[in-house]
């Protein structure tokens, strides 16, 4: 992939049209209410300003989805940057079966297992809200939260490649059993199947390590 290919991709138009300011494109006024649909048949059709707006609503998912299946920033960035370039030179061939953001989920999954056929650990380091610390919290219940934040990421890294990816599609990026049946490529029973396991063995590496009440 050349500079030239990637720099529409962080031009600052796309920060500007996607936050509802002038951008200096015709046109360019309606795109932060326009959607993904939209979106992406003006991008079938070359136009650049609505690549950027895609790419300012979408990159930091992709990127951190990217991040959890990998866990190498470096190949993360990669990723995202190879997953934009193929929206824009195939974004004739979405069908519309699916929500633009599991498409981009669909293929930013197929390309990372592609890369990392090796890898056997994933790190899952976005998983801090619990350690976010409260004004109100006295410095013993903040350090408990970070504590329980640290065992929650460990006991998910301990979770097989299967499970840990249920967990993070499902409750992470909020996606339904139909959604991520599409992006994973199983049938929906499958991922029921998957995602009631993933919780009951999450459940019983919590309680383990100390953290009670925790639903299977």
């Amino acid at each position: 992939m050349t500079t030239n290919e990637t720099k529409f991709l962080s031009h600052p138009g796309a920060a500007r049209a996607a936050n509802g300011t002038k951008a200096g494109t015709v046109g360019s006024s309606d795109m932060p209410t326009t959607s993904d649909d939209v979106l992406l048949q003006r991008v079938a059709t070359g136009n650049r300003l609505a690549m950027q707006v895609l790419y300012a609503r979408h990159h930091v998912r992709v990127y951190r989805f990217a991040l959890r299946l990998t866990g190498n920033p470096a190949t993360a960035e990669d990723l995202t940057s190879d997953v934009f370039l193929d929206v824009w030179r195939q974004a004739g061939r979405f069908e519309g079966r699916s929500a633009v953001s599991t498409w981009l989920l669909a293929i930013t999954r197929l390309k990372a297992f592609s890369m990392m056929r090796r890898r056997t650990e994933q790190e899952l380091d976005d998983y801090t809200a619990a350690t976010i610390e409260d004004p109100a919290d006295n410095p013993e219940v903040a350090l408990e939260r970070k504590d329980r934040g640290a065992i929650v990421r460990r006991c998910l890294t301990e979770l097989s490649a299967e499970h840990r990816e249920m967990i993070d599609l499902v409750y992470y990026h909020q996606k339904s059993t139909q959604e991520v049946a599409d992006i994973v490529g199983i049938p929906v029973n499958t991922v029921k199947t998957r995602v009631y396991y993933a919780r009951k063995r999450l459940s019983a590496l919590l309680q383990a390590a100390g953290i009670a009440g925790v639903a299977a």
